[in-house]
């Protein structure tokens, strides 16, 4: 558990056991980080903070969807970021805030073990980063909050610029003819869709989210402002996601129509050799019994049978052609 108190000056470190004092200090702003669940934590959410038991479950385990609950003096909110995992998974993170009077409390919801540990803290070191060499100075609670929000809105945007590259590679591909092995190659471009749709809809979400917020806070301008702003974020997130979704799929329409064009010309021409060669072959069955014996072959009946394949498959071929089938 980390405990930092932030004055305009500087950035305090603390220990746990210290927290129940800083609150009743008014120089600057409490930031509380817990990286990892445990009962210390529980305890000091609980007791110390006296947050609702709900939220402070909610904590522990890990959130489907994010969430917005308002209590009498502060909020509890829980958003997701994406982390790429094997064969095109998406792992959700989960960033969990108690904004209120003169503090934050975030915590790190459980992760899957196949997720790097530091990945859940990829928001609060930016923000940390950012105070410690003095270019942020957040002077409320909510500034705090927005900053953490805005990196994690980064964080998504980054990811669906890792995709987008993706994409545009995929398209070259198709356009050029370079696929190689063909079930692979549309594996590949259903995963870089499945992670777009996963992207948008973590903004979406978030989107209805701090819109809610942003109703609540209707009645004080500055906060309403910020979560204007991040409502805004996630929108565009949202639409470019959307955006890249439908040039991923109109490659992939693009792909299939292409190849189903190819099927069907191959199929068409298949048919019109099985219809050449069909009746030469029944004709042949028939004769062959009757025109090559055993002992000596007619050589006039084996010369006008070969004669009336030729006409046939040539009417046969002729035929074709006037459908336009090669």
């Amino acid at each position: 558990m980390d405990v930092w108190y932030l004055t305009t000056t500087d950035v305090e470190s603390h220990a746990a056991a210290d927290v129940a004092a800083l609150r009743e200090r008014t120089d600057g702003l409490l930031w509380v980080d817990v990286p990892e669940w445990s009962e210390e934590a529980q305890r000091l959410l609980v007791d110390v903070f006296g947050f609702h038991p709900l939220a402070v479950a909610d904590c522990a385990r890990r959130n489907p969807v994010p969430k917005v609950h308002v209590y009498g003096d502060h909020l509890f909110v829980v958003l997701h970021s994406p982390e790429p995992g094997a064969a095109g998974h998406v792992h959700y993170v989960e960033l969990d805030q108690f904004v209120g009077p003169g503090y934050v409390v975030t915590v790190h919801g459980p992760l899957n073990p196949a997720v790097d540990a530091s990945a859940a803290t990829i928001e609060v070191r930016a923000v940390l980063h950012r105070i410690e060499s003095g270019r942020f100075r957040p002077e409320t609670a909510e500034e705090l909050s927005y900053a953490l929000v805005t990196a994690l809105t980064r964080r998504l945007r980054e990811y669906i610029t890792g995709l987008t590259e993706e994409v545009w590679r995929l398209e070259q591909r198709v356009t050029a003819g370079h696929l190689g092995d063909a079930e692979a190659f549309l594996e590949e471009m259903f995963r870089t869709r499945h992670g777009l749709l996963t992207v948008r809809t973590m903004a979406a979400l978030s989107h209805e989210v701090y819109g809610r917020m942003g109703t609540l806070a209707a009645g004080d301008a500055d906060r309403r402002r910020l979560f204007d702003d991040v409502v805004d974020q996630f929108e565009r997130l949202r639409i470019i996601a959307d955006g890249q979704r439908e040039y991923l799929q109109g490659t992939i329409e693009f792909y299939q129509a292409r190849t189903n064009t190819k099927m069907t010309i191959a199929a068409e021409r298949l048919a019109a050799i099985a219809a050449v060669t069909l009746p030469i072959t029944a004709l042949s069955s028939i004769l062959g019994m009757n025109v090559i014996v055993n002992q000596s072959t007619h050589v006039g009946l084996l010369a006008g049978a070969l004669v009336v394949m030729a006409v046939m498959s040539s009417a046969l071929l002729v035929w074709a052609k006037r459908k336009g089938w090669w």
